[in-house]
């Protein structure tokens, strides 16, 4: 599988060519979450969800060892709630062939990733899918580890072997690119509004000045 260019418009991510994979965001792993405030983890996550559902992104949804982890937070599993997560024993994601057959079928490239924790669940897959071919992207905002350290040592290693790392946000953005994309650009406003912090809420600003406009004219 041949790698992309990691500059140049070929490098930014396109809806057709993407594939997110949302590992381990369980109670466990949340119990010992202390590189990031939990709540945004939540929040960005959701929302990285969100997206992909507007895009039409493939998503898998996967677990491990559920029965003792938990289950997948509720606001990630409803918004795929028809999909059942994959629970895995492999602590590595990319060695349970139930997650990597759905990805190679879909011949995708663009490998998007997050998960908890950082220096585990989201390394380990990066770097064996680098080294399969996959361009990889790790949304570090929605991915967390056990301490800030963890989580950073964890990203340099991972850029270090080539992987790229970006935000929700700008995941989102890149899927968009357009405005001019009417048909998921309001959806796409919705979900900034819900989950986009301060930018939702500049955004509902915004809203509110154009409608006061418009009961001026």
């Amino acid at each position: 599988m041949a790698k992309t260019a990691k500059t140049g418009l070929d490098a930014l991510l396109r809806p057709e060519d993407s594939i997110l994979v949302l590992i381990d965001h369980q109670p466990f792993q949340f119990a010992n979450l202390h590189s990031h405030e939990p709540t945004m983890i939540a929040n960005n996550v959701i929302g990285l969800a969100k997206a992909a559902k507007i895009f039409n992104v493939p998503t898998i949804l996967t677990t491990v060892l559920e029965e003792r982890g938990g289950y997948l937070i509720k606001g990630l599993q409803d918004v795929f709630p028809e999909q059942k997560p994959i629970d895995r024993t492999f602590i590595n994601t990319w060695e349970d062939p139930n997650v990597t057959n759905i990805v190679k079928k879909s011949g995708r490239k663009q490998l998007i990733l997050a998960a908890l924790w950082t220096e585990v669940c989201l390394a380990m897959p990066t770097i064996q899918a680098l080294g399969e071919g996959y361009d990889v992207f790790i949304v570090t905002d929605a991915s967390g580890g056990v301490s800030a350290e963890a989580h950073d040592m964890a990203v340099r290693r991972m850029v270090q072997a080539g992987a790229v790392p970006i935000t929700w946000l700008a995941v989102m953005s890149e899927w968009q690119r357009d405005w001019a994309r009417e048909e998921t650009a309001m959806a796409m406003t919705t979900t900034l509004a819900d989950h986009g912090g301060g930018s939702g809420i500049a955004f509902a600003w915004e809203l509110q000045l154009l409608a006061t406009a418009g009961k001026q004219v």
